[in-house]
């Protein structure tokens, strides 16, 4: 039994790989080669990756591979036609990251929508110690509480968001993509009635036909001119051109974003344009990446492989044995 792993450096080196040397051959990879990856996975049994995109390019002399196991929730790297065709099973991960997504959904928040850049930066400076008054209010900034917190995709992330947020006092709508989620916790509202209405929006969806661009200049417009942004979700959901203007006409006040149309972001991605941090903070999708979550993945990983070699379809996204 041969497992390869084509992208450690997705999950760190502070992760344990030790279980699986006890199923059989491990040989791991950093990074992804395109030049090499057919030839790294021609042996396997099971390839472990993470966005290499599994189609007949990669696998077309990997003949003796049965179980191909993600380290990521989304599929959109599989072509499922071919692996269907193969009888190549597919694994993804599924609740590792979501307490860390939410944990990250609110310090993006807070960062923009209590404008501590601005005030590290005032401490920091020295200017707080030149100053008379014990307090400063230069940057303006709100509660939490009565405001209206609106969610795109009200999945499991967006059920544990909309949990803290009630805490701090909100009250929560939500926009269902697929049109197909009722949760009686809270109230489902048209697209329209949620940019218009909503103070916060934080974006949890998977990005499909539906969800493509989404957030583009007409519904940037329609959102709140004192309103937040937040994407955890996709990046191309959001269309950064439009989210440009947006900020820099100051047709919304903030956005907090760990996901962007190109990872690593492309030099020419307009958002650069944007050096005010108390409008914009951008993190390098680390949303899912706190120690636990990627050991919670690993791990998740471990048992997806031993419930396929017992048998199981614990995970199976499609495929089959």
């Amino acid at each position: 039994m041969k497992i390869v792993f084509l992208e450690t450096d997705s999950l760190g080196d502070d992760v344990d790989y030790a279980p699986f040397y006890s199923i059989g051959e491990v040989v791991k990879y950093n990074n992804s080669n395109p030049e090499e990856n057919s030839a790294r996975v021609r042996d396997a049994d099971i390839i472990v990756a993470n966005k290499i995109t599994m189609n007949e390019e990669l696998l077309r002399d990997a003949t003796k591979v049965r179980l191909i196991c993600l380290t990521a929730t989304g599929t959109n790297n599989v072509d499922f036609q071919y692996t269907n065709k193969r009888k190549i099973a597919v694994a993804n991960v599924k609740s590792y990251s979501t307490r860390s997504v939410v944990q990250h959904t609110f310090a993006l928040l807070f960062y923009v929508y209590e404008k501590l850049s601005y005030y590290d930066s005032f401490v920091k400076s020295g200017e707080y110690t030149d100053s008379d008054v014990f307090s400063c209010f230069d940057k303006k900034f709100n509660e939490l509480y009565g405001k209206t917190w609106g969610i795109i995709g009200l999945g499991e992330i967006g059920r544990e968001v909309a949990k803290v947020a009630e805490a701090f006092g909100c009250r929560i709508i939500y926009y269902s993509t697929s049109g197909m989620n009722n949760q009686s916790n809270y109230e489902r509202v048209e697209f329209e009635t949620l940019l218009k209405d909503s103070d916060i929006i934080s974006i949890h969806a998977p990005l499909n036909e539906k969800t493509g661009n989404l957030m583009d200049k007409k519904a940037l417009k329609a959102m709140k001119r004192t309103g937040v942004l937040l994407n955890l979700g996709r990046g191309k959901i959001i269309d950064e051109e439009a989210l440009t203007w947006a900020l820099l006409e100051g047709e919304i006040a903030g956005a907090g974003l760990d996901v962007l149309s190109e990872e690593p972001m492309s030099k020419d991605n307009p958002l650069l344009s944007i050096k005010d941090s108390t409008r914009l903070i951008i993190t390098p999708h680390i949303g899912w990446a706190t120690v636990e979550a990627r050991r919670r993945c690993l791990s998740e990983i471990y048992e997806n492989i031993s419930a396929y070699l017992r048998g199981e379809e614990r995970n199976i996204v499609n495929g089959g044995n």
